[in-house]
């Protein structure tokens, strides 16, 4: 009988729900607020926090391969050139150079072919041109690297920005853990926090990142969204100037990534404590406006999303990959981070109507790229409005 009297149900209805306040969640909850829906945005935290929070930010409106990747990345990166004014707010956008690092032992030529068929491919330099536009390289570690004009925001300042901007446009914005999918047959009805207070929505779409397969599955839905769980170290401010945001040519992440979503593997996912694939490293660093350094990073494959790790053994590791190439982040002063990381089947991110249960949607999984999350976001709410658009078509079909 107490907990009946505890509980306590907001009887609001909204037009939408949406889970999750981090670059994703603040995007769509903004986009579906200037169109004029009645909104609600729900997540457990006032800080921002997960992939969000330790994401490195980069926009690599350069790399679409296909139509439909170089359309999104195009209309991204101008998307993002404006932004700062849409949202009366700075996101820190910039343009600068990526430095694609190629290992000694690798052909540079192999590796530029690799990257031919980008939207704007990298360009080859010799190792004397690299320390010249990145001095802070070791040339005894490389063979090359192809460089190429790369966009950057700071994340937080982004999210931020889209959170005012989406209380300014009268959207509502709830501080609680979403425990629960209301689900009635065929239908999602809104959610349940972990207060006891139940929200209710005509739609609700999750963009809670790397837990949005564990809400949705606890509903009865099974979508093919994954994560990885992402390591890297946070520095504070430093007097040491990194001018190139570095990275390497042969990124392992992707390769993960096709790997651990494979059909043979799905089947593992709800197992616990499963790791259907070897962790990676993929070392590389990048420096924000304030003089602190993201670098990373190591992606693991871990089913659980609470899975204990080996800080000490991630960061030594870090350190020594990342030292090898930039000698002088080695050493500097920082702390080891942990967060999940969603990412979709085919390169693409996890957008759309889930099949068969009315009311719900999904809005997750942009590893590749973030540059994607405001024209999808744009697109989202026009096409919920009944706007009829081939790109969320055609990317709903990853679903």
């Amino acid at each position: 009988m107490e907990d009946v009297e505890n509980e306590q149900t907001i009887m609001k209805t909204y037009d939408w729900i949406v889970v999750g306040r981090g670059i994703t969640g603040a995007a769509l909850a903004y986009e579906l607020a200037q169109v004029g829906l009645r909104v609600l945005l729900v997540d457990s935290d006032t800080a921002i926090q997960g992939a969000t929070r330790y994401s490195y930010g980069g926009l690599a409106y350069w790399s679409g391969k296909s139509d439909l990747t170089r359309v999104m990345c195009a209309e991204g990166i101008e998307r993002h050139r404006h932004l700062s004014a849409a949202l009366d707010h700075d996101t820190q956008f910039r343009e600068l150079d990526l430095v694609l690092t190629i290992s000694a032992n690798q052909d540079p030529e192999k590796m530029a072919a690799a990257y031919a068929d980008c939207a704007i491919p990298p360009k080859l330099l010799s190792v004397e041109d690299a320390c010249e536009l990145e001095p802070l390289l070791n040339p005894n570690a490389i063979a090359g690297v192809l460089t190429v004009r790369h966009g950057h925001i700071h994340p937080e300042h982004l999210t931020q920005g889209y959170r005012q901007a989406f209380c300014r446009a009268g959207g509502e914005q709830q501080i609680a853990q979403v425990v629960e999918l209301l689900r009635q047959g065929d239908r999602v009805q809104g959610v349940k926090t972990s207060d006891n207070q139940t929200y209710h929505a005509a739609n609700t779409v999750v963009c809670a990142g790397g837990f949005s397969r564990a809400l949705l599955n606890a509903a009865g839905i099974q979508v093919r969204v994954y994560f990885t769980h992402a390591e890297m170290i946070e520095t504070p401010p430093v007097d040491l100037k990194l001018r190139t945001l570095v990275m390497p040519a042969n990124t392992q992440r992707f390769q993960l990534e096709a790997q651990a979503s494979a059909a043979e593997v799905e089947p593992f996912w709800d197992q616990r404590g499963y790791e259907p694939v070897p962790p990676i490293l993929d070392a590389g660093a990048i420096q924000f406006l304030d003089g602190s350094l993201r670098m990373g990073q190591i992606s693991r494959v871990l089913t659980q999303p609470f899975a204990a790790i080996n800080s000490a053994a991630s960061e030594s590791a870090i350190r020594t990959q990342v030292g090898n190439v930039l000698p002088a982040l080695a050493s500097l002063p920082g702390t080891w981070h942990h967060c999940l990381v969603a990412f979709g089947g085919n390169n693409l991110p996890v957008v759309g109507a889930i099949e068969g249960v009315e009311g719900v949607y999904i809005f997750s999984g942009f590893t590749n790229p973030l540059v994607y999350v405001p024209p999808l976001a744009q697109r989202f709410a026009q096409w919920v409005m009944g706007k009829e658009d081939q790109i969320i078509a055609q990317i709903s079909q990853n679903l």
